[in-house]
């Protein structure tokens, strides 16, 4: 096939244990999905309907093997990380039952959700979209996928987060407002899931700041760590 220009590249993720690879076609994530970072952030963390903003698959950034290292983005004094629990999707499929919802998940992995704050709520307080905030490349990094056929589906397990050896974030994925089942659910109801669709499921409280040179080691318990750097 001849194209106009040449076609983006495909941007994956590794599979803990396999050879292959897991293409990332798109990727959701849920807002203020723990209570406590929903009041750092000044919102009510009562159980409202939830909410998701995506971001592009050029986002991701394989940060499995070793340290990966990305840049720190124009236009913020304010870049912030966000440790998360993220869902990769297997099976695709509208209108998901809750009941049927983790049939649809191919496996678990330990991601960041980096942010340009300030951007970001300079745009949330006048009303405006969230994407020079969170949806810009290299925002996402994510480390090996763990297969739910191999694990299982986790239903508690601490998830923690540390920038130059201090620690920053520290909860429990058992604290999710909005269960993977019930965000899986919800979001299908609105957008027809995809092979390769990516869900990220919030952040715990701790989110702040790093600058040039900061490394940042996150985890979730049974699915590894990941080691980020932000390149100096």
């Amino acid at each position: 096939m001849d194209y106009a220009v040449p076609p983006a590249p495909i941007h994956t993720l590794a599979v803990a244990g396999r050879s292959e690879r897991f293409p990332v076609n798109r990727i959701f994530c849920v807002g203020r999905n723990y209570a406590a970072h929903a009041r750092e952030m000044g919102k009510d963390p009562t159980r409202e309907l939830p909410f998701f903003f995506m971001k592009p698959a050029s986002a991701t950034v394989d940060a499995a093997n070793g340290e990966a290292t990305i840049p720190y983005p124009p236009k913020t004094s304010n870049f912030h990380h966000e440790i998360e629990l993220v869902v990769a999707i297997g099976k695709g499929g509208a209108d998901i039952a809750e009941a049927d919802a983790l049939s649809h998940v191919y496996g678990y992995a330990v991601g960041l959700d980096m942010t340009r704050r300030d951007v970001q709520l300079e745009a949330r307080d006048k009303g405006r979209p969230w994407e020079f905030g969170k949806s810009f490349s290299q925002s996402a990094p994510i480390g090996a996928l763990h297969r739910a056929q191999d694990i299982g589906h986790p239903q508690s397990a601490a998830i923690m987060l540390t920038v130059n050896g201090e620690p920053r974030q520290s909860s429990d994925i058992d604290k999710l407002i909005w269960s993977v089942a019930e965000s899986i659910a919800f979001l299908s109801a609105y957008e027809t899931l995809e092979p390769g669709d990516i869900i990220m499921t919030g952040t715990p409280e701790g989110v702040n700041a790093v600058k040039p040179g900061d490394v940042m080691r996150g985890s979730v318990a049974g699915l590894g760590e990941i080691t980020v750097r932000v390149a100096g």
